[in-house]
């Protein structure tokens, strides 16, 4: 049997907003990473 829990609103949007943050994180990342290797490439500058 399964049994489902319940999730107040506040924790909805916790969670949303956690998953906000988590998202913003990861897209910065990826655009260091980007930057950097086009950067040792020679791709700006050189």
């Amino acid at each position: 049997m399964i049994e489902t829990v319940k999730v107040t609103e506040k924790q909805k949007k916790s969670r949303r907003n956690r998953n906000v943050a988590l998202g913003l994180v990861l897209a910065g990342l990826v655009g260091l990473f980007y930057v950097i290797t086009i950067v040792k490439i020679g791709g700006i500058g050189g």
